[in-house]
């Protein structure tokens, strides 16, 4: 029994080391990039890759958007300080 429980922990123990990661969050949907005119990304202050905000070819709002900007971009961030911060600041939380 202890045998088994020891396994168990390890198991969980090196799960996390060996889950494989996208490069976008799972908790928020990826943006369909053939839809974006911008193509780049950062990394949040939780060490996650986000996708930069962008433009959409068209006007709408894309798959995992969390605001629109006022230069008329749509951020993907997960957290509302500095969503925005050098596109204009938010125009609507989505």
């Amino acid at each position: 029994m202890r045998l088994a429980l020891l396994a168990l922990l390890a198991a969980l123990a090196f799960q996390p080391a060996l889950a494989k990661q996208s490069p976008y969050p799972d908790t928020h949907s990826s943006p369909q990039e053939s839809q974006l005119i911008e193509h780049g990304s950062y990394t949040n202050s939780d060490g996650k890759r986000v996708h930069s905000p962008a433009h959409t070819r068209n006007g709408k709002a894309p798959e995992g958007a969390s605001a629109r900007c006022r230069d008329g971009s749509y951020s993907f961030s997960q957290h509302r300080r500095g969503t925005c911060s050098r596109h204009g600041g938010v125009e609507n939380w989505l």
